[in-house]
């Protein structure tokens, strides 16, 4: 493992371009390496020095893997739950400290080269615009400490790193299981202070399923910077669009018939997706002590998904066409001030300004669905959403060992919706500021050992289209959520080239609620607890061998609250959380030539109901292998297996929506069987 640190430097362009060895007092963990670019000390603060439960995975454990969404990417962190629901463009997301994937909670902040990257309801399509090869590196800050995001970032944050500046023409073409056809090119070019880089990615599947995907992704980036570097200002544009077919998901019966079968209801289930990103960067290095951060940005996201959930003929509930069509506009500055070598102080404030729409349509029962004609429209509906936030925080060395990291947010929301239905409107819930202090500490007595501890409060609020986000007078109004966290962790060396870090935390919550805005269903699960305790190491046994292991104990449990029909669900775990998250790898460097790798990916059974009495699913072992071979100093070969025994596991989910109470079941989606890729990589 090579040791890096995510530092300032010319971080001017994407907060967290570039990298430095991490010092070893900082309780940071990094898998790969990550690609060095002029660091200095300057510049915004970075993750490491602020922050203590933090990953990075570097650009070589990431641009050489074969995956169908860049989301994939994030399961090689420890502690990382996948929910892979395989539909079409909705094809999943990452999560961690024991926040599911389902939709109902969206826990985890997304951030791409430090820009928000969240839908309004907290899921993370984003992501899919990213592609392995364009990735520096990516970070995932966990708990509820870190001041610089509000919105969605209720557990942590995950922020995508993609390439800035550097002279070169990387190429990537790639074949393999289910006539999958993937190309991936990449090029920058750095000269007398103007760095330009593009991208562009090409990929096209027959999938596990039969049901088909057809995705691009284009990107360009231009900096310039000022003679003596102090001033650096760009531009980045991103688009993307991806048309992919539904298999939907299968009963029991079915996935024991046949788990690839796509049935017939189905036929005519798809998703159309398009996004789009553009962003202007400006910083400024006003004196040698003194940093100040730029980002003005625009994230556009339209979907139109058909899908047909059952055969059930009763009712027009299972059978929908959903449009969202979302724009935000942001804007984020931070000041960052070293005063000297025991006292840094910086502030920074946000503002994020949607305008968004949702049209949701039903249909009539037919096999496959007909979704020329629909039978009704259930949802029509134009709202905003606001967001302003701001932040302070220091970092206060009393003495060489000792790091003191206080720091306090506040944020606010408004907005407003608009029925096209009713032609009614209403005004999002007024929550007033939504206070939440920060503090961390790191006490590292040697360079061998950090012991450090963290407290702070984050948030939820209600996003969607209409209620109970935004309410009419006298209407019931769902109060913020304030999550409590706290963490205490240990890292340390046994030797000079092993890592272990142990960590135990909790985080409470107030007045959760399970919102999925995507069928309007809001549920309240009133006081939850989630807590749990993280085992990583990392050892390089020699030059040529590198193994690492990390385990993950978690439970979410609600503490206080009541079903529908009266019955308490104190003690109950929130549905969709497994017990346990394992991964474990090791590499093997043969020669100058030849390298072997073996990963593993688990996780535990878990409940798929409020009141946790429909069974436990999902759980699985995983392994995915893979070979390199070097060609040459510029070409190379690798082939990867992924689910190398051929392990069945699927994603389940309990679908007491679309069927009749007495028929509600479970639903899965098959996970995908063996599969094999070939890919030849060029750098030129």
């Amino acid at each position: 493992m090579k040791r890096t640190l995510l530092t300032a430097s010319v971080a001017a362009a994407t907060s967290l371009a570039s990298q430095h060895v991490h010092a070893d007092e900082d309780p940071v963990i990094v898998m790969g390496e990550v690609r060095v670019n002029a660091a200095r000390s300057a510049g915004p603060l970075v993750s490491n020095r602020i922050l203590t439960s933090v990953d990075v995975l570097g650009a070589d454990k990431v641009e050489d893997k074969n995956v169908m969404n860049s989301w994939e990417l994030i399961g090689q962190l420890p502690g990382i739950q996948l929910t892979e629901t395989r539909m079409g463009a909705e094809s999943g997301k990452a999560t961690f400290r024991a926040f599911n994937g389902e939709g109902y909670i969206n826990g985890i902040k997304v951030l791409i080269d430090g820009i928000p990257s969240n839908v309004n309801s907290g899921n993370q399509r984003f992501i899919d615009m990213v592609f392995p090869l364009e990735v520096d590196y990516i970070e995932v800050v966990r708990g509820t400490n870190d001041p610089r995001y509000g919105l969605h970032n209720i557990g942590g944050n995950i922020n995508f790193g993609t390439r800035q500046g550097g002279n070169y023409l990387d190429g990537r073409f790639t074949y393999g299981s289910f006539d999958t056809r993937e190309v991936q090119l990449a090029m920058g070019r750095e000269a007398n202070g103007f760095a330009q880089n593009y991208f562009v990615a090409k990929q096209d599947s027959d999938e596990y399923r039969g049901s088909g995907s057809d995705k691009y992704s284009l990107g360009a980036k231009w900096f310039l910077s000022s003679a003596d570097n102090s001033l650096r200002g760009g531009l980045v544009l991103r688009a993307y669009r991806h048309e992919a077919g539904e298999p939907g998901f299968l009963t029991a019966d079915e996935l024991r018939a046949d788990r690839r079968q796509s049935p017939a209801k189905n036929a005519n289930d798809a998703s159309d997706r398009d996004m789009q990103h553009a962003s202007a960067h400006l910083d400024w290095q006003i004196n040698p002590n003194t940093f100040w951060s730029n980002k003005l940005y625009f994230n556009s996201y339209d979907d139109d998904r058909r899908v047909s959930f059952t055969s059930n003929p009763a009712g027009h509930a299972p059978r929908q066409r959903r449009l969202w069509n979302e724009d935000q506009i942001g804007f984020l500055s931070t000041l960052t001030w070293r005063m000297d070598d025991r006292f840094t102080f910086e502030a920074g404030a946000n503002t994020e300004r949607q305008d968004n729409r949702y049209r949701r349509y039903r249909f009539t029962y037919a096999l496959p669905t007909d979704f020329s004609r629909p039978a009704f429209t259930q949802n029509d509906e134009d709202y905003d959403f606001n967001n302003v936030g701001t932040y302070v925080q220091a970092i206060f060395k009393p003495f060489e060992a000792l790091r003191i990291v206080p720091g306090f947010r506040v944020d606010r929301f408004t907005g407003s919706n608009r029925n096209g239905l009713t032609g009614i409107s209403a005004g999002l819930q007024d929550t007033g500021w939504i206070e939440q202090p920060k503090l961390s500490m790191v006490y590292s007595p040697t360079q061998n050992l950090s012991v450090y501890a963290n407290w702070g409060r984050t948030f939820q609020v209600l996003t969607g289209s209409g209620a109970p986000a935004y309410l009419m007078p006298g209407q019931t109004a769902f109060q913020p959520s304030i999550n409590t966290g706290k963490e205490l962790g240990v890292k340390f060396k046994p030797g000079a080239r092993t890592d272990v870090r142990l960590a135990v935390w909790r985080q409470d919550a107030t007045d959760e609620v399970a919102n999925m805005p995507a069928t309007g269903t809001t549920v309240g699960l009133g006081e939850t607890r989630r807590e749990g305790l993280d085992l990583q190491v990392s050892t390089r046994l020699t030059e040529r061998l590198q193994l690492w292991a990390a385990h993950s104990l978690q439970k979410a449990e609600v503490v206080k609250a009541f079903s529908a029909s009266g019955e308490s669900l104190a003690g109950k775990e929130v549905f969709s959380t497994p017990r346990h998250i394992s991964n474990a790898g090791v590499e093997y460097r043969a020669s100058s030539s030849w390298r072997f790798g073996l990963q593993g990916r688990a996780q535990g059974n878990y409940y798929i109901d409020n009141a946790n009495s429909q069974g436990k699913y999902g759980g699985f072992v995983l392994f995915d292998a893979n070979v390199r071979y070097q060609l040459s100093p510029r070409t190379s070969i690798d082939f990867q297996v992924k689910n190398l025994a051929d392990r069945k596991y699927e994603y389940v989910w309990y679908d007491n929506f679309f069927w009749p109470a007495a028929q509600a079941q479970a639903s899965f989606s098959p996970g995908t069987g063996r599969a094999a890729y070939l890919s030849l990589n060029v750098k030129l």
